[in-house]
């Protein structure tokens, strides 16, 4: 089968044949990929920001949002079967560790993460486990929802931490409007009555932004963190979430922060610098946020079968990944890049 493979690292993935993947136990599931997103993650991966953190040898195959058909299932699967629509969740887990039993179940003790730590679904076929399976209307395109699997449930897991902080009368700022920004917008729509600010630099993104949902939006010209002061009365925003988190954006969402506030670390790359004093005397809270849960992306599920939360997408053959890869780094993806086996 073809798959994308990442061979150096500061190279571009290159597509090649590799052995199909087969069920080798009885929760084994074998998916046929409809849809493989393609995100930043990747791209920091072929940087090799991702290589000593996950140990991989190259070779291996990218994608770690995915959906499609079940293929092939293990002799003690039950809850799909051959020819469902399902979409998976990114972490395959064990179900038995205190993190599992605990409902945190991204922060699995056994866990494998299919796309960073071994091979992906960016390919024809996709080993993975009955526990990633989430059931679709059978009605569903994979390549409609696939990034859902990871930026998706990504945002919503964010926001579902922060729905207790955004009650009527409050402000929440959501920086960068891209790929898991325009899905956090949606979230929030649906699920808080807050005031949403977006900012991005892109005007294009903030159109987009106000489509789907935001209040107000606010261009990073240099002067971000002042306009949404002026737009909070001076306080600041009670909840920040910060899709970028790298190029000065870091600095800018603790800013932005009110007082009390708390400011969400979402995207990454960058390095946050606060004096201590500044988190003391503010009582400012930060928040980190990975992934999600997999009753996340089922309730997620809920939203995007509801129409509540679309994805806007690329959509790219899997022959042309590099070509994604490279629009996706030069900003020419509005939304997500899929890749369609």
């Amino acid at each position: 089968m073809k798959a994308v493979r990442l061979h150096e690292y500061h190279r571009l993935p290159v597509v090649e044949e590799v052995p199909e993947p087969a069920v080798r136990g009885p929760l084994d599931v074998v998916v046929r990929i409809g849809g493989a997103g393609v995100c930043r993650t990747d791209l920091h991966i072929a940087e090799g920001q991702w290589a000593e953190a996950m140990g991989v040898t190259l070779p291996y195959t990218l994608g770690h949002e995915n959906a499609g058909w079940v293929h092939a299932v293990g002799s003690a699967v039950t809850s799909v079967a051959a020819g469902d629509t399902v979409i998976l969740h990114p972490t395959p887990t064990c179900g038995l560790c205190p993190a599992c039993r605990a409902g945190q179940d991204m922060h699995c003790a056994a866990s494998v993460f299919p796309g960073l730590d071994s091979d992906g679904g960016m390919a024809e076929l996709l080993l993975t486990s009955e526990r990633a399976c989430v059931k679709l209307d059978p009605r569903t395109r994979p390549e409609d929802v696939a990034a859902l699997a990871d930026a998706g449930i990504t945002a919503y897991h964010a926001v579902r931490k922060a729905i207790p902080l955004l009650y009527p009368g409050t402000t929440c700022v959501l920086i960068g409007a891209g790929g898991l920004g325009h899905i956090g917008i949606q979230c929030l729509a649906a699920l808080t009555a807050t005031t949403i600010v977006v900012v991005d630099r892109n005007p294009d993104a903030l159109k987009l932004a106000e489509q789907l949902g935001a209040h107000a939006t606010v261009v990073a010209d240099g002067r971000q963190v002042d306009a949404v002061k002026d737009l909070t009365g001076g306080r600041g925003a009670e909840v920040v979430l910060d899709f970028v988190a790298e190029q000065g954006a870091e600095q800018d969402g603790f800013a932005m922060t009110a007082r009390a506030g708390s400011y969400y670390v979402i995207g990454y790359g960058g390095t946050v610098r606060i004096p201590t004093l500044d988190i003391i005397s503010t009582e400012r809270n930060l928040v980190g946020n990975i992934v999600g849960t997999y009753r996340d992306l089922c309730e997620l599920m809920v939203l995007a079968q509801a129409g509540k939360v679309t994805l806007h997408t690329k959509t790219y053959p899997l022959d042309a990944a590099a070509e994604a890869f490279q629009d996706l780094d030069a900003g020419r993806v509005r939304g997500r890049a899929i890749l369609v086996p």
